[in-house]
């Protein structure tokens, strides 16, 4: 009889920050798709997180779990990798997914508002990467780290939320030469995929639309497939940001 061929992530563990919910929650079941087992890590979302994990377990027996970190604490950020590891034995994907996002108006900026954005975008996924670097290297693994068209591009009434994403940005550039050849990094950037938590207001959503090139919005699906394709199909790939962002950032900035 024909054997069923391997997923291409099989006996791949991946660990995905903040990924209970939304863009991150696609992302983990992209992976869990193409055959990996995933690590669920959440902060407050419990149940969130607990659901996906059983329904991907539901798919596949043992091939998913969940973890909780709070990653403004860098002790619990350290620990984090180790945690993955003692449950499953390996760790070769680390996606830095987990965001916080809110206005910093110039003039209402709070030192505790600054300290939070750069803590959850820029220095969590810097010691989570140091804390997998021995591992992935063990792993010829992948640190994927999910910046944003505007840490390209400011985004008006977010500096510090922008710097924190421009961090990330160069912050995977730097990663890719200090852990190559064994660990390639990379970044995608989303653009217009999932609107905030909170809502933006229709009109705001048309102005941003319009401004694509392609003129439509996108879905966290395409950053899922991007994510895909870094760790399947880009292994002389490392360094790189992707724009997931319909051409928006090839326009004039709101």
């Amino acid at each position: 009889m024909p054997t069923t061929p391997a997923l291409p992530l099989t006996d791949k563990v991946v660990l995905v920050t903040g990924a209970a919910r939304r863009v991150g929650a696609v992302i983990a079941r992209a992976f869990h798709q193409h055959g990996a087992r995933v690590a669920i890590h959440y902060r407050a979302s419990a149940d969130a997180a607990r659901q996906l994990a059983a329904e991907l377990n539901e798919r596949r027996a043992d091939s998913a779990f969940t973890c909780a970190a709070d990653l403004t604490d860098l002790a619990a950020v350290a620990a984090l990798p180790a945690t993955v590891v003692e449950a499953c034995g390996r760790l070769d994907v680390l996606v830095n997914n987990a965001s916080t996002f809110y206005p910093t108006p110039i003039g209402e900026i709070t030192a505790a508002q600054f300290d939070d954005l750069i803590a959850t975008n820029l220095r969590a996924p810097l010691f989570l990467a140091q804390a997998a670097a021995p591992e992935l290297r063990l792993r010829h693994g992948l640190i994927l780290n999910l910046a944003d068209i505007h840490g390209l591009r400011p985004l008006k009434r977010h500096p510090v939320y922008s710097a924190a994403k421009a961090g990330l940005v160069m912050l995977t550039r730097a990663l890719a030469r200090e852990l190559g050849p064994q660990v390639r990094v990379n970044a995608i950037a989303p653009g217009p995929v999932l609107w905030p938590a909170g809502g933006v207001d229709p009109d705001l959503q048309r102005r941003i639309i319009a401004r694509t090139a392609l003129k439509r919005g996108g879905s966290p699906e395409d950053v899922a497939r991007a994510a895909i394709f870094f760790a399947t199909e880009a292994p002389f790939v490392t360094g790189e940001v992707l724009a997931i962002d319909g051409g928006r950032s090839l326009g004039g900035g709101l």
